[in-house]
């Protein structure tokens, strides 16, 4: 035999070698799973909800036109912090305390009128008294002339006389009485003459007063809308008038945050919370949520749904929460960008696995199995898996039994940030599979695995 066909020989037995070997080698693993692993623990979990939104003082006031008027002065700044009571701005007054002086002047010539009426009916007052005097002066002369004349001791002239006499102290008297009457009216007229001028003279007042604008609480000056020169008007009807600047309470200081609507129902008045602020970096405060919105929010708009009619109801939605900051730091200003994590739940020493570690097994997936001979340790009842009408799915997570999984379903409790509590199926230390997702998507029960930790779960599964 040739060299070369002795040559071509032992490379046929060698190529024959290496594709037996291949061939046995992909039948032994094709079956095999490649897998991450991860360890049942103990560990403190936190259920968190998270929120976005901006400062809000708790109490703040928009100051807004109060009269008609040019802007003259501007006594603040934004940033300023100013104490109730305090001038913020001036408008042109010229008019109005023309109106008061006049006003004034009218209150003076009223009380001049009211004590001239005053004389003048205690001058009438005195006329009836003189008139009552004659009265009686009169009827006394025409008694004696009466029994005179009837004597015969004096002629029917002379009783005539006295009678037009009395009847004319009579007559005197009634119109005595009558200007009194008519004083008293004048008196009252100018009474309320004068009261109507004090009146007027209260609103010339206030309008002068409103043409200088005070502090109506203590804060700081967060927005000022006008400058020097501007227009005021006041509001008419439902129509609000002139936006002038805004005054904030920084003492009590909340987080005004929107919460997606899947998480508000698990949030309550008092939970505790952390905020972060943009404008202050790698610092966190904490603070309690102290009210919970009731109405949603349109994500695309910002406006309450109930207000607006929209064709499109899956249209997210958002709930407003408010979080008081309970130590709230110097210079914070409305309108910051914050970011508020609400704790809604807490369990201390919790047996927890990664949350990816959870996968979802239907019902006849499980029967099948089952019936193939694989073993399945069930935490449910054995009916919720044999009768597929109970449920529809089975959660639970793969547990390592050598080189072989076992699918195991579990009860959960609070989910943290990455991991979640089991409550029932697990025992602390036992080893799980956790990656990665395509592999825990297609893994059963039964199925042959191999270990690989080499790389990190998150960039394996892609999750």
């Amino acid at each position: 035999m040739k060299t070369w066909q002795k040559a071509a020989i032992g490379v046929g037995v060698i190529v024959a070698i290496a594709v037996i070997t291949l061939v046995s080698v992909y039948e032994a693993n094709k079956d095999v799973v490649t897998v991450q692993t991860g360890t049942v623990v103990r560990e403190d979990l936190r259920t968190l909800v998270t929120g976005s939104g901006e400062i809000r003082p708790n109490n703040y006031t928009n100051v807004v036109g109060q009269g008609v008027g040019i802007i003259t002065s501007i006594d603040v700044h934004e940033g300023d912090y100013v104490k109730k009571g305090d001038v913020l701005l001036h408008v042109d007054n010229v008019q109005p305390a023309a109106d008061v002086k006049a006003q004034q002047a009218n209150i003076d010539s009223g009380r001049a009128a009211v004590l001239a009426a005053q004389a003048n009916y205690n001058a009438a007052n005195a006329t009836v008294v003189q008139r009552q005097a004659d009265l009686e002066k009169a009827k006394l002369d025409w008694g004696r002339q009466q029994a005179l004349y009837e004597n015969q001791l004096i002629s029917k002239a002379q009783y005539d006389a006295s009678k037009a006499a009395y009847d004319a102290a009579v007559g005197a008297l009634e119109a005595a009485k009558a200007q009194v009457n008519q004083m008293a009216a004048s008196r009252e007229q100018a009474q309320s003459n004068l009261a109507q001028s004090q009146a007027a003279l209260v609103r010339t007042t206030d309008i002068l007063h409103k043409t200088t604008y005070f502090a109506p609480i203590s804060g700081l000056v967060s927005y000022i809308a006008v400058r020097v020169g501007e227009n005021v008007v006041p509001g008419i009807q439902n129509s609000q008038g002139s936006f002038l600047l805004t005054l904030s309470d920084m003492s009590v200081v909340t987080a005004e945050v929107k919460v997606d609507e899947t998480d508000i129902t698990n949030v309550r008045n008092g939970e505790p919370a952390e905020v972060t602020i943009d404008a202050i970096q790698n610092k966190t405060f904490t603070g309690k949520v102290t009210a919970v919105g009731d109405e949603a929010i349109l994500r695309s708009t910002g406006d309450a749904s109930m207000t607006q009619t929209t064709t499109n109801t899956q249209e997210a939605r958002d709930f407003k929460v408010v979080v008081t900051l309970d130590h709230p730091p110097t210079g914070l200003r409305p309108g910051l960008s914050v970011t508020a994590k609400i704790e809604t739940a807490k369990q201390r020493d919790a047996l927890s696995i990664p949350i990816q570690a959870l996968a979802m097994r239907s019902q006849k997936d499980l029967a099948a199995k089952q019936d193939s001979g694989s073993s399945v340790t069930l935490a449910a009842s054995s009916s919720d898996v044999t009768n597929p009408s109970n449920k529809a799915d089975v959660q639970g997570v793969f547990v390592i039994r050598g080189n072989k999984v076992q699918f195991v379903p579990v009860q959960t409790g609070i989910s943290g940030v990455t991991d979640i509590e089991v409550t029932k199926g697990l025992n602390l230390g036992d080893q799980i599979v956790i990656g990665s997702y395509k592999a825990l998507r297609s893994l059963h029960s039964g199925a042959t695995i191999k270990i690989d930790n080499s790389v990190t779960t998150g960039a394996e599964t892609g999750s």
